[in-house]
């Protein structure tokens, strides 16, 4: 009886992983079938808005200064670009920051350092407190240690303008450090998959994508549509998203221009990054599920946004899985046949997403020879395992509606 519930267990942990398979196997179906995009990009209207830039900060000393040059550097006429610094930090910071701000002050750039009594909400909390204190229409988002070129946000506020009910604009980031060690080149190549398949497909599709928290637009109208900022989970980003989807409008995604940001170099901060990614999906789940399925949503939108969001029970599921297959195989002598085959066929779609879902990615951005690709996409999986491992705990826990602290991710200026 034991054993027959240790085979079930093996059996839903491998099913569970097909269908969150088969998600990643239908973007690269369409990633496949659907046309180039072409086409002149949209220009830009002369009479442009007014556009707000948060920068929400928080002990980060290394690159604020960087940041808020970049930032002052915008090609946006300086009468209708404010820029906002919102400063949570408890260490040198905010003294770099000061001295930052008075000389953009002087350059004539209109920018303010904000600074809260408290960090309550964490960056959903800092960026809904700097939309109290401007009203321009539309807000710019750029984590501390991400930089845009000049043309950036001309680019990207064309795209915007040009779609009405399109709630934000989400642009491709690229990687400073993505060439510094093996961890930061294997993290790259998922983030590649990441931007030009699945965010690419996604949002050609018409189905909801993911806002990456920093490089992108919103338009200040569907955020205050859908309620603005909520820190009730630890993804504020795909939060807001989903919740402006439920109110009728949409993203847009851009592989040009980019942003250039900072992977995490070390194996740690990594993998507290991807624990703060993944209860923050599952908490979004747990909020956002129910609403989403009773909306008038497209089944299509509805399936690849729940798996979309499920996914992140990989991490768990294959461990418990592989636990599974050991005590199974241990306790028959062998592999059952069944489960066995379904082995077989598990490692074969793997296969299948993790080549269809980077070697595309690599050959599009131009990363280099199939020999270092091949080299690069053979550290996935094992890295896969070790956030499985690291992080299956955590991600139970806000399944269940556990709470945890907003951690941040150390950034070097890299």
């Amino acid at each position: 009886m034991l054993l027959a519930a240790v085979d079930l267990i093996a059996f839903l942990c491998l099913a569970v992983q097909f269908v969150i398979a088969g998600y990643f196997l239908y973007l690269v179906y369409w990633s496949i079938e659907l046309p180039p995009v072409g086409g002149a990009s949209p220009a830009v209207a002369d009479d442009l808005p007014r556009v707000l830039v948060q920068i929400p900060v928080y002990n980060d000393p290394l690159v604020i200064d960087r940041v808020l040059t970049a930032a002052a550097a915008l090609d946006w006429p300086r009468d209708r670009l404010v820029i906002q610094v919102l400063d949570d930090s408890t260490d040198i910071t905010s003294d770099i920051a000061v001295h930052a701000v008075a000389r953009l002050k002087r350059d004539g750039i209109d920018v303010a350092h904000i600074r809260r009594a408290d960090r309550s909400g964490f960056k959903a909390g800092a960026l809904a407190e700097g939309l109290k204190l401007c009203d321009a229409p539309y807000v710019a988002v750029f984590d501390a240690d991400f930089v845009p070129e000049p043309g950036w946000l001309r680019g990207a506020m064309a795209a915007l303008l040009a779609e009405p009910r399109a709630a934000f604009v989400q642009t491709r980031i690229e990687w400073g450090n993505g060439e510094k060690n093996w961890l930061t080149r294997a993290q790259r190549l998922m983030q590649d998959a990441h931007f030009a398949v699945e965010q690419d497909v996604r949002a050609r599709r018409g189905v909801p994508f993911q806002f990456n928290g920093t490089g992108g637009i919103w338009r200040r109208a569907a955020v205050e549509e859908a309620g603005g900022w909520s820190h009730d989970t630890l993804s504020e980003d795909l939060d807001l998203v989903l919740r402006t989807s439920l109110e009728g409008w949409h993203g847009v995604f851009l592989m040009e221009p980019h942003v250039v940001g900072e992977l995490p170099a070390r194996l740690d901060d990594f993998s507290a990054q991807q624990s703060r990614w993944s209860k923050g999906f599952m908490q979004v789940a747990r909020k956002l599920l129910g609403p989403i399925w009773r909306s008038d949503w497209s089944d299509e939108a509805k399936f690849t946004t729940t798996v979309a969001l499920g996914q992140q029970l990989i991490f768990p599921v294959l461990t418990v899985g592989i636990v599974a297959l050991i005590l199974s195989a241990i306790g028959h002598g062998h592999l059952p046949g069944f489960l066995g085959f379904l082995l077989w066929l598990w490692l074969i779609a793997m296969l299948m997403v993790l080549f269809g879902m980077t070697f595309g990615a690599w050959r599009r951005l131009k990363r280099g020879a199939l020999g270092r690709y091949l080299v690069t996409a053979a550290s996935v999986p094992a890295l896969i395992v070790y956030l499985a491992v690291a992080n299956a705990g955590p991600i139970v826990g806000a399944m269940f509606g556990r709470k945890t602290e907003f951690n941040r991710t150390p950034k070097a200026g890299a």
